[in-house]
């Protein structure tokens, strides 16, 4: 006999393998692009770690220093123009200008262990404007897909 139970413990496992994320994920690693902590007060960054992957919702690092999930940090990053198109646009003038610098929060989801000395941290990009993540969404169709 069927019940409402094992229709939903059938639902369950027929989702569990789909895919959770709403933008697609583009590899940079091999480029490997620095991502600095930045420090508001003092407008510098210390390097914590490069970018393995990224999508324009997010993006995972690969770091010497671990942080704890369910924490932000202020990041820098600064990707180099490519095929013509620049990641990013400042309108703080009033007129578009591209650029290649984006200073913003990032929400850790996930910490993994790489090694005895790495870690890959995952987490999302909370305060990037709908204009800087459609130009940084374009800047990665460019890029190779992340397995």
């Amino acid at each position: 006999m069927i019940t409402p139970a094992t229709i939903r413990k059938r639902i369950e496992r027929k989702g569990a393998g789909l895919e959770r994320r709403a933008h697609r994920r583009h590899d940079l690693h091999q480029q490997v692009i620095p991502v600095e902590r930045w420090d508001v007060r003092s407008k510098a960054g210390v390097v914590v770690g490069h970018i393995v992957d990224m999508s324009s919702g997010g993006m995972r690092i690969r770091t010497q220093s671990p942080v704890r999930a369910d924490q932000q940090i202020r990041l820098r990053l600064e990707l180099p123009n490519y095929a013509g198109i620049s990641p990013f646009i400042d309108t703080s003038s009033g007129a578009p200008k591209a650029r290649t610098e984006w200073t913003g929060w990032m929400s850790v989801c996930r910490v993994s262990k790489i090694d005895e000395k790495q870690y890959d941290i995952g987490g999302r990009l909370v305060d990037m404007d709908d204009l800087d993540r459609g130009m940084l969404g374009l800047y990665l169709s460019t890029q190779p897909l992340a397995a």
